[in-house]
């Protein structure tokens, strides 16, 4: 049946590293009615984290507080909340967390509230290296079955067992209160939806299948046995996750009378299964087989998928992972990506930065006619302007003759071949060598980095034909998406909007309430048009043809431990 448009609204959530973002869409024509976003006020501050530890955890309240914000701001701008017929949510993975038997996070009780260990750990915390070690070496010495097969034959410290691991060890207290873990993705439709106990989760197929071991091919999870040889704790959080797992178009249930009304919509709207940010903006931005969509934030993540095949499933070597409905349901889906791409160049302006940060509050004693407000807006018109001024700099520069090379490994190596301990690097520096040079060399990098994802897509016969972006630095960047499109030597699609990640959620809910038959139909209609095409300029490919070489170099020369 063919919808009517202005009378059947999705609304989709995302929740990303930083903020929390909403879209209202019209369901039949794809128009984005509303949308609204909402910061993380605790995690803005830096709470509960750690960079030099590589910790990092966010507290519930900052993803409550963002949601009601967010929600209130876009059904407020939209109106008519009665015809919003589903809801769908992403969260960042995997940022699991430990709750009670009721489903709560710990951090919601007076006595963990300020426990990081009783919060979130969020996807790029790299505290359960050791964890995972001793995970991929169990796995690597289990006689029978490899259960790390279709995860790139790596379980990284960024997955859902190893920081499981980590939370269990590092505070006795979470230890004896948490029943089980639940996935930041996993818990608000829980939440939304009242639930009460936590064995009653639906868990995600995209997080436990790319993130947990969990594969059909396997009978759901590995066996008690496999978990008692990594850990003895693990086998009592393993018995209360069941054995099943769903794809993101399945309603998780109704949305509560009590959210309802925090949200100021109607109860009974459905809310599908939750699935991890990044999945859900390859849904978003049109993946299908032999396109590629790479979604280009603090991290990346590149998707793909294709269609299911009679027989074992290829295990695609030193990719993320795969599993069937992890992107598209009723496709086998493929991850890979960069642990770092955005913060790459954030941290590059951090480093420019930190002498006038460390310097304002002497600037303010010495200078007492100035006003410290005065001094922070100061302060934070640099911070939005440093890296424009950057890439407008680098854009003049020829990257062969400025002789610098750069590792994009700052926060460790996802794909191909894992290793979070792997390390940046910056060489052939020279007193010539000024930030825009640097910086220049730092992008490509990172666009090294991509084409090392699809070269390995490509060697093990997963088609790579046409590449879609998505994301901040997709539409932020037009230096950053030109490089790549010249390394890869393949035309870049960069999708308009802001929201395609949410707009991924909204696909997921229009397919759970029923108004779409699968999520290809709903793509048809909503996903976002291409704003630009970044095409390759066939001097440039030449030189970064050569420049990739000595990218790969620096990688095969420089180890984990430099």
């Amino acid at each position: 049946m063919e919808l009517q448009k202005g009378e059947n609204r999705v609304l989709g959530l995302d929740f990303g590293t930083d903020s929390c973002r909403a879209v209202i869409l019209d369901a039949a024509s794809g128009e984005e009615t509303a949308s609204a976003h909402a910061e993380y006020t605790r995690w803005a501050k830096g709470l509960y984290c750690s960079k030099t530890e590589s910790r990092f955890r966010q507290h519930p309240l900052d993803y409550i507080e963002a949601l009601e914000s967010c929600v209130r701001e876009a059904v407020k701008k939209a109106g008519a909340a009665e015809k919003i017929r589903g809801i769908g949510i992403d969260a960042t993975g995997s940022t699991p967390c430990a709750v009670d038997r009721e489903g709560g996070p710990l951090a919601l009780k007076d006595e963990f509230a300020e426990n990081p260990s009783a919060m979130f750990v969020l996807w790029k915390d790299h505290t359960s290296a050791p964890e995972s070690e001793k995970i991929n070496r169990i796995a690597k010495e289990w006689k029978g079955v490899n259960y790390l097969l279709y995860n790139g034959g790596v379980h990284s410290p960024e997955w859902f067992w190893s920081k499981v691991m980590r939370v269990l060890s590092e505070d006795a207290e979470v230890e004896e209160a948490a029943f089980s873990f639940l996935e930041h993705c996993e818990w608000l439709p829980f939440l939304l939806t009242g639930g009460r106990d936590a064995r009653a989760v639906k868990r995600c197929r995209c997080s436990m299948g790319l993130r947990a071991l969990w594969h059909p091919e396997f009978g759901g999870y590995p066996p008690v046995e496999f978990f008692e040889a990594i850990d003895p704790r693990l086998p009592r959080i393993l018995e209360t996750m069941g054995n099943e797992t769903w794809p993101a178009d399945t309603a998780a249930g109704l949305l509560s009378g009590e959210w309802a009304e925090r949200l100021r919509l109607p109860a009974g709207i459905p809310v599908t299964v939750g699935a991890i940010d990044a999945h859900v903006g390859g849904t978003g931005g049109g993946v299908r087989p032999g396109w590629m969509v790479m979604v280009a934030g603090t991290s990346t993540c590149d998707l793909l998928v294709a269609p299911k095949t009679d027989g074992p499933q290829k295990a695609i070597r030193g990719i993320c992972g795969q599993v069937e409905g992890a992107v598209v349901p009723g496709m086998t889906g493929y991850e890979a990506g960069q642990s770092a791409f955005g913060d790459v160049y954030a941290w590059f302006r951090d480093l420019l930065l930190w002498p006038l940060e460390e310097a304002l509050p002497r600037i303010y004693q010495d200078l007492p006619g100035l006003d410290p407000s005065t001094g922070e807006k100061l302060r934070s018109a640099l911070r939005g302007r440093v890296i424009p001024a950057l890439e407008a700099a680098a854009e003049r520069i020829d990257p062969v003759s400025s002789g610098i090379t750069a590792l994009d490994w700052l926060n460790g190596r996802r794909t191909p071949d894992a290793d979070l301990l792997a390390k940046g690097a910056v060489v052939g520096l020279t007193l010539g060598s000024d930030a825009p040079r640097v910086y220049r060399a730092l992008a490509d990098a990172t666009a090294f980095g991509l084409r090392a994802i699809v070269e390995r897509f490509r060697e093990e016969g997963i088609p790579v034909d046409g590449i879609f972006a998505v994301g901040g630095v997709a539409r932020k960047s037009s230096l950053v998406m030109q490089i790549a499109a010249d390394v890869l030597d393949m035309p870049i699609h960069v999708r308009s909007g802001d929201e395609s990640v949410a707009r991924g959620s909204a696909m997921f809910a229009a397919v759970g309430a029923g108004l779409y038959p699968d999520i290809p139909s709903a793509q048809e209609k909503l996903c976002s048009p291409v704003e630009k095409i970044y095409r390759p300029r066939s001097g440039m490919v030449l030189a970064y043809n050569r420049l990739y070489g000595q990218y790969k170099e620096l990688g095969e020369n420089y180890g984990r431990n430099s």
